[in-house]
């Protein structure tokens, strides 16, 4: 199996950042892990811890506060926080590669456009499907799937041939450490489906800081839930996409049977008393849905009860 990137960067590296860095890493990739000072000097003092599986390994893994460390990666990860996509994009522009690519491993649609508006070199969006968290620093938690989607960002990059053979890049990369990656052409209309599951569930799992099972057990909830489906499915199809109710609506469903036990990641985000992502999940389809002259009421009210909560507890 021949490995076409020499060297990958994890900018933002959270729960989920780690977790794939790990992964490469333990594979033996070189890896450089970019996040917050004290995750990043417990790693420097004892490595990277990863729970997986019922067993705790460690995995020695390069790991940096500074941003200017993406200059040697020709693989870069993108895992920060939608709310700071922009800023994070700015700042890394003039230390990318030349011939580097860059993977947007985020929440939300608009990840991938507002990087490839700061880059010369292609974006590619990726759909994530993992649970993880990072209960303290230097241990990332991993409770199920991995595997990710990418595909082209539009209509120009799918008829980038070249693109095409660094995609197929990424998936034996990701191969070699048991990550199952697949190309997709329609990876926007599979964004739309992961943001349309985390409108259904992340508010409301941060407002009643319950996870997924309990929430789906009750029927009202799951009545709101449909709501927000249906809205979120009306945004999508008015913006272009190919996202069909009914299909929508089961695969919604099956999330709390997956993993009856998460927390969303705006519920974990609002217990520790740090910004949440909601304006980039109900918030997004609140702000298009009015571009496009499509009610969303449901998300409108998740979002604002969300925001309001955020305000008690999020120091400004």
């Amino acid at each position: 199996m021949t490995i076409a990137f020499r060297s990958t960067a994890v900018v933002g590296a959270g729960a989920v950042g780690s977790f794939y860095g790990a992964m490469l890493a333990r594979a033996g990739h070189r890896v450089t892990l970019i996040g917050r000072p004290p995750h990043v000097r417990a790693i420097e003092s004892h490595g990277l811890r990863l729970q997986m599986a019922g067993r705790t390994e460690t995995i020695a893994v390069h790991a940096s506060t500074d941003l200017s460390a993406v200059r040697d990666a020709d693989l870069v990860l993108v895992c920060v926080k939608s709310t700071d996509t922009e800023s994070v994009a700015r700042q890394i522009a003039p230390w990318l590669a030349a011939d580097a690519i860059v993977l947007s491993l985020q929440n939300g649609v608009d990840n991938a456009a507002t990087i490839a508006r700061h880059t010369r070199q292609p974006v590619v969006p990726a759909v994530v499907y993992v649970a993880t968290a990072l209960p303290e620093p230097g241990l990332v938690s991993h409770f199920g799937r991995g595997d990710l989607v990418i595909g082209p960002l539009d209509a120009q990059a799918a008829q980038d041939a070249v693109l095409q053979q660094r995609l197929q890049d990424v998936v034996t990369l990701f191969a070699s450490a048991d990550v199952a990656v697949r190309i997709s052409p329609a990876v926007m209309v599979e964004l739309w489906s992961k943001l349309m599951v985390n409108c259904a569930y992340n508010a409301i799992s941060a407002l009643a800081q319950m996870p997924y099972g309990r929430m789906a057990a009750l029927p009202a909830i799951r009545d709101v839930q449909h709501a927000v489906v249906r809205e979120v499915v009306a945004v999508a199809q008015a913006d272009g996409q190919a996202l069909a109710l009914e299909p929508a609506l089961q695969a919604m469903e099956r999330i709390a049977d997956a993993m009856p036990a998460q927390l969303s990641s705006t519920a974990q985000d609002l217990a520790r008393g740090k910004p949440t992502e909601i304006d980039h999940l109900n918030g997004y389809v609140v702000r298009r849905g009015a571009e496009l002259g499509i009610a969303t009421p449901v998300n409108q009210t998740l979002h604002a009860l969300v925001k309001l909560v955020e305000s008690d507890r999020v120091p400004r």
